[in-house]
């Protein structure tokens, strides 16, 4: 499904939107260019799972994962630096897909054979400096159920 985002606060609408649906245990993998607002959707997510302050999150690059507290933990992993799916394996991945949290993975496609069998994929296409483009891939019965709540007249394609 593709939703088309106009501006900064479509995407944090879309965003918190996703983030309230989300259950324990499911994975978010975020795809697209330097500057498409990955880490922005992530915060956006974020506050959508009950953060407190979501300006505490930051693009996890140099520290590779990122936890915070909310409704669900939040793990947010950056794979931008990582030679690929062993290097990211070994962070022990498996374990926070297991802990009953949400896990948000940013440049996903880079280890994506580190995935599990089934998650929400977004990848991100910058149409603009504002204009976004959200193609939403599911992989897993579970996330299918996803689509219609986040599908909004205005936003889908």
């Amino acid at each position: 499904m593709r939703f088309a985002i106009r501006d900064l606060a479509e995407t944090e609408a879309w965003g918190r939107r996703l983030g309230e649906h989300l259950e324990a245990g499911m994975v978010v993998a975020l795809i697209g260019p330097l500057g498409a607002g990955k880490t922005h959707l992530v915060r956006a997510i974020a506050e959508g799972l009950g953060i407190a302050n979501s300006r505490l999150i930051t693009s996890p690059t140099f520290v590779l994962i990122q936890e915070y507290p909310a409704r669900l933990p939040i793990f947010h992993f950056d794979a931008y630096r990582l030679s690929g799916s062993r290097e990211f394996q070994e962070l022990g991945v498996d374990e926070y897909y297991d802990a009953q949290g949400v896990c948000l993975i940013e440049w996903a496609d880079r280890v994506i054979e580190a995935l599990p069998a089934e998650f929400l994929q977004i990848t991100i296409e910058p149409r603009d400096e504002q204009e976004r483009v959200f193609d939403v891939a599911t992989l897993g019965v579970r996330y299918q159920a996803l689509l219609p709540k986040l599908a909004d007249p205005k936003l889908a394609n």
